[in-house]
C-alpha cells in the first residue's frame, strides 16, 4: 500500500482533525492500574467502548495494543518499544490511522506521528469527529466547530491559507478541508464569531424554555450512558417516531414530545445526548443546550442497559458526570428515576430482580417490547408529586386567613380587592385542595383545570 510522507500534524489539521470511514485503525490503550488501586472500568472494556466509537464512525479496527505503565510516557504517552511495535503493525496492516484511548498532548501527538507515520487520533478527537457527523441542526453544527476549534488551537503552528477562504464549516466535518490561516488572530476570530452566533441562538432557546416552564407541564429529562435506549423509550411513551439506531451518540439534538401519566397529567419528555466515561470537556458547553434540558427538568430518568458489564460503574459514570460538569451546588439535581432497559435480551427473571435490588429507586423495562412501562408511569407520577391545580377563590374579607393560607402552601397569580370580597387566582397541589374545600363554602371556590 502506498503510503503518504506524514508531516507535522500543524501543517495538516484537517486530516488530523478527522476519521474517514473505511480506514483500518490500530487501537491503543495504557493500563495504569496497579495491584493496590481497584478501577471501576478495566483497560479491556475501556477499549471494547473505544471500539465501539471507532465503529459508530465507520473505521475497521485491524488490531488493539495494550501496554501496562505506571505512569505514561512524557515523549510518547506509550514506550519506545511499544511505539516501533506499532510502527510494523502499521505497515503490515496497511493502518490509516492509530487511536489512543486517552487524551494525548500536543508534543506526544508530533512526537507519534513522527515515528509511527501514521494519523494519531485520540479519544477526545474521535468523539469530536462522531457528534461532527451526526449533528444536524445549525446550532449543534456550530457547537461541535467550536468544540474543535478550541480543542485544536494550542495543537497548531505553522498555518496555511487564509481561515476566509475556507467554505462550508463544521458540515464538511472538521476544521478546514483546505489549509488553515497562518495568523492565529484569524482563528480566533472565527472562534470569537462561533461564540457571538451561538449566544444569540442561546437566547432564543431561553426564550422558549422559559415559556415551558411557565406552562406548568412538569419536564422529564432522559439522561444516561449512550446507545441504552433512551429515543426508543421515549417513542414508546409518546407515539413519536425519532430516530432511533444501535450506535453510539445516535441522539445529538434535542428532542421533546408530550405524553400523558395515569392521573391525565401532560408531561413534557426530552432526550438528551448521551453520557459516556471521559466525555470531552469541550464537549460540556458545546452541547449545553441539549444539558439544559437536564438542568431544567423536574424529573430525571437516568435510562441503564441490562445486558451491559459493569452496569454498576456506568451508572457511577453518570452520576459523576451530572455532578462535576451539569449541576452545581446552587442548583440540587431532581429526583432521579434509574430505568433498567432491554431487559427482554435477559434470560431469567432472577437477572432482572438482582439488578433492581443492586440499584435505589429502579424499574426494570424493556422500551422495544413495551413490558413494564405503566409501572414506569406509576412511578414517574409519584415522583412528580401531585398534580398542580389552577383555582380561582372568592373569599368574604372575614376569610383572608385562606389568602395567607394560599400564599404559604400554594402560588397566587392574582388577587383583586372588591367592595365585598377578594377574588383571588392561584395554583395548589391537588391534595392540598381536598384540604382548602374543606375550609371553605358553596360559591367560595371554582377549579380552572
Amino acid at each position: 500500500m502506498a503510503r503518504e510522507d506524514f508531516g507535522l500534524i500543524e501543517d495538516r489539521v484537517g486530516k488530523r482533525a478527522r476519521v474517514k470511514a473505511k480506514e483500518r485503525a490500530i487501537l491503543v490503550g495504557v493500563d495504569l492500574t496497579y495491584p493496590e488501586k481497584e478501577e471501576l472500568w478495566s483497560t479491556d472494556e475501556s477499549l471494547e467502548e473505544l471500539a465501539s466509537l471507532a465503529e459508530t464512525a465507520g473505521v475497521n479496527i485491524a488490531s488493539k495494543v495494550v501496554q501496562r505503565r505506571r505512569n505514561p510516557d512524557p515523549k510518547f504517552y506509550i514506550g519506545k518499544g511499544k511505539v516501533d511495535e506499532i510502527r510494523e503493525q502499521a505497515k503490515e496492516l496497511g493502518a490509516h490511522v492509530v487511536l489512543f484511548n486517552d487524551e494525548l498532548r500536543p508534543a506526544q501527538s508530533r512526537n507519534l506521528e513522527e515515528s509511527i507515520g501514521t494519523k494519531i487520533v485520540d479519544r477526545t478527537q474521535l468523539i469530536m469527529d462522531i457528534f461532527a457527523q451526526r449533528a444536524q441542526t445549525k446550532e449543534a453544527k456550530l457547537q461541535v466547530e467550536l468544540a474543535q476549534y478550541e480543542y485544536l488551537l494550542p495543537r497548531l503552528r505553522g498555518w496555511g491559507e487564509s481561515l476566509e477562504r475556507q467554505a462550508g464549516g463544521i458540515g464538511t466535518r472538521g476544521p478546514g478541508q483546505t489549509r488553515l490561516a497562518r495568523d492565529r488572530e484569524k482563528v480566533q476570530r472565527r472562534i470569537d464569531s462561533i461564540r457571538a452566533k451561538l449566544k444569540e441562538a442561546d437566547k432564543e432557546l431561553d426564550v422558549r424554555r422559559k415559556r415551558r416552564l411557565e406552562s406548568n407541564v412538569p419536564i422529564v429529562a432522559l439522561i444516561g450512558y449512550t446507545n441504552t435506549g433512551k429515543t426508543t423509550l421515549l417513542n414508546r411513551l409518546t407515539g413519536s417516531d425519532g430516530f432511533k439506531e444501535d450506535k453510539l451518540f445516535a441522539t445529538l439534538d434535542p428532542l421533546t414530545r408530550k405524553f400523558e401519566l395515569p392521573d391525565r397529567r401532560k408531561v413534557l419528555l426530552t432526550d438528551t445526548v448521551g453520557l459516556i466515561r471521559k466525555l470531552p470537556h469541550q464537549l460540556i458547553p458545546a452541547f449545553k443546550s441539549t444539558l439544559k434540558s437536564a438542568r431544567t427538568a423536574d424529573l430525571l430518568l437516568n435510562l441503564m442497559d441490562a445486558t451491559q458489564k459493569k452496569l454498576e460503574a456506568r451508572w457511577q459514570t453518570v452520576n459523576q458526570i451530572l455532578n462535576d460538569e451539569i449541576f452545581t451546588e446552587d442548583q440540587p439535581r431532581p429526583p432521579m428515576i434509574n430505568v433498567i432497559n432491554k431487559i427482554d435480551m435477559l434470560e431469567s427473571g432472577m437477572e432482572i430482580e438482582s439488578l433492581t435490588s443492586d440499584i435505589d429507586n429502579s424499574v426494570a423495562i424493556s422500551a422495544l417490547e413495551g413490558r413494564n412501562i405503566d409501572e414506569l408511569k406509576d412511578l414517574m407520577a409519584k415522583e412528580l408529586g401531585d398534580e398542580v391545580k389552577e383555582i380561582k377563590l372568592n373569599l368574604p374579607y372575614d376569610r383572608a386567613d385562606i389568602l395567607e393560607w394560599l400564599h404559604n402552601n400554594g402560588e397566587v397569580t392574582s388577587e383583586e380587592y372588591r367592595d365585598e370580597e377578594i377574588l383571588i387566582t392561584g395554583k395548589i397541589e391537588q391534595h392540598l385542595l381536598s384540604e382548602l374545600k374543606h375550609e371553605l363554602t358553596d360559591g367560595e371556590l371554582e377549579e380552572l383545570t
